[in-house]
Order: structure tokens, then sequence, then C-alpha cells
């Protein structure tokens, strides 16, 4: 990239105090609506229209806080006020009430979690250690929230891509570290001949069983209780598909490579695997959000970090992986999908 091209991107924010203090006070909006998803008040308004006091009452609140709370929230446009009763708009209805499938508060919680750490970034960018533990293995609170809020994203991304992932000719797909069990949920309901496999730590099996089975789908996918960083992994050459979905991005490039191994190690001769993560461009210094993922692993784990296009090429074709490319697919926060054949 020359000069000038660097010069016009820089440019292309204007940065004055206005910008850069608009951008460092943006977490009071971000605490205020962790707070009112903490508290659940869009679940307890729901369909109605409230008056502070009755919100007050089934929060147990104190009516100062309440009132400062609900007029914030009004001023984000997160909910209405009219006549002093308030109610929640349409897109607070539809993704932030409980009662609404399309709920997202799992994951407004987990990042609600994370904040603590991200406030203290300086420390672990002068340690290089992180700051908490993964969600894997933290409280059973947090642990819901991470879940059910991949849960959350993957639901948003699985029943359409399930429909453009060439799955026709497998018969048995591998959903290694799988969480909830989404993706394989989804793959099976679009391929009436496939079966599946959830790959995940035991911790995580009643919220993949519970899922599983709330989509009628328990005789269809199973669940796999293991590590895949640990040496116990015996599944050897019975699958035809691998699907790894933001699983390498939490260890170093050693142990993201031996996952990859072991999905592979899992494959049929002529297997397919996908692995989809959030992925930098060969600088490593964008799209934005797998940047700002890679500091969010610094937090969190020993070593690891969001990975390049060519970063995971050259993982795949290590193994002996084949016909190596980029799908044409652009999910959510840059994530994209590098598939290959065994």
């Amino acid at each position: 990239m020359g000069k000038g091209q660097w010069d016009m991107i820089m440019n292309e924010v204007d940065w004055n105090p206005g910008k850069l203090l608009d951008m460092s006070g943006y977490f009071w909006k971000t605490c205020t609506l962790h707070a009112g998803v903490k508290l659940e008040i869009f679940s307890i308004i729901g369909s109605d229209s409230l008056s502070p006091k009755e919100i007050c009452k089934k929060i147990k609140g104190d009516m100062r806080g309440v009132s400062v709370l609900l007029n914030a929230l009004t001023a984000m446009r997160l909910l209405k006020k009219e006549e002093g009763r308030y109610s929640n708009t349409p897109a607070t209805a539809k993704f932030l009430s409980k009662e609404s499938p399309e709920y997202v508060g799992f994951m407004i919680m987990h990042h609600h979690h994370l904040i603590d750490s991200w406030s203290r970034m300086d420390q672990a960018v002068l340690s290089g250690k992180p700051l908490r533990t993964r969600a894997s293995s933290s409280t059973e609170k947090q642990r819901e929230s991470f879940l059910m809020g991949m849960y959350n994203i993957a639901m948003s991304i699985a029943p359409s891509l399930s429909k453009e992932l060439n799955l026709t000719e497998c018969r048995h797909l591998l959903d290694f570290g799988g969480g909830p069990g989404t993706y394989a949920i989804h793959f099976c309901l679009n391929n009436p001949g496939l079966s599946a496999s959830v790959y995940d730590l035991p911790t995580t099996r009643p919220f993949a069983e519970k899922t599983i089975g709330e989509f009628g789908l328990s005789d269809r996918i199973d669940f796999l209780e293991g590590d895949y960083l640990d040496d116990g992994f015996n599944y050897k050459g019975i699958f035809d598909a691998a699907w790894l979905s933001y699983i390498i991005h939490g260890e170093g490039p050693k142990d993201a490579e031996k996952i990859i191994g072991k999905a592979v190690s899992a494959l049929k001769p002529g297997g397919k695997i996908f692995i989809h993560e959030f992925i930098l461009n060969d600088n490593m210094d964008g799209p934005l959000f797998p940047t700002l993922f890679s500091i969010n692993m610094l937090l969190q784990t020993e070593s690891g970090q969001s990975y390049s296009e060519k970063h995971i090429f050259d993982m795949m074709i290590k193994h002996g992986v084949k016909d190596i490319k980029r799908l044409d697919f652009r999910g959510p926060n840059e994530s994209g999908i590098i598939a290959g054949v065994v």
C-alpha cells in the first residue's frame, strides 16, 4: 500500500475532541443497556405499558434509580415513554425481551461479564497475561451467558448458512467445540440424511442436550464429552465433515494447528473441513472487529488471537488438506469460512 492510499484511509475519520470524547464515554451507553438487560426491564415490560412505580415494584428497586434508568433507555430509543408510562419498541420487544425467540440478551450479558477485564487492558498489555478465566471454566451464570450467547449469534447465521453449505453427500458431521450445537442442529434440519456429533466439554452437555431436544433432534445428534486439546481424542476417520466455528482463536498458533489436525484425523478420505472464524487481513491490522477480538483473547487466554486467511490456509496445508478456498460468505463482525477436502 502506497503512502497516499494509507493517508487516505487514515483521514477517513476526521478525529476531533468531540469525536474522541464521544468514543471515550461510549461505555455510559453500553452500561445503561447492560443494566436494562440484567434487571430484565425489557422482559418485565413485555407487551405492556408500565409506570415507573410498577416497574420499581417488580424489580424491587429504588424509585430514583429506576426512573433515571428508564429515562436514559428512552433517550437511547430503547423504550418509548407516553404519559409517564414505558413500553418496548418493536426492536426491543423482538431482541431484548425473553418472551421472544430472537432474544439476544445472553450475549449482552456475556459482554457485561467482560467489562472488568477490558477496563484493565493496560495491565494485560504490559504483562502479556490474561486477566480473567475462560468462559467455559467460569461461574455457572457466566457460562450460561456465554453458551446461550453463542446460541444467539449462531441462530442469526446457521438457518441461512445451512442452505448454502454443501453437505448433501455427507452422512455424519463433527461439530468440533460445538457448544449448544446450533450449527449441527440447522445442518441436520436442512439435510435429512445427515446425523451429527457435538464434541465439547462436559460442562456444556446440559445446554447442548436441552437445545438439541427442543429442536426434536435427539435421535440424530449426540454429544461427545472431551477437550479438543487433550490427547484422548479417539474418533479417527469416522466423519464425513468437520465444522469448527470460533474455536481456534482461543489458542496460540501451535494449539490452533493441533486442533485442526485432530479435526482432519476424524475425517474419512474425501471428508470436508470448514473453519469459521473472525479473519484478519495478512497485515493483521484489519478489519476492525478481528483486531479487537485479538485483544479480547489477550485478556482471556495465554496465547489466543484472531488469525489471518494465510495463517489458516497454512495450518490446513500442514495437515494435508487440499482444495482450500475461502467461501463466498461474510458473517457478522467479519467472520468468514475457509473450506478444504482431506
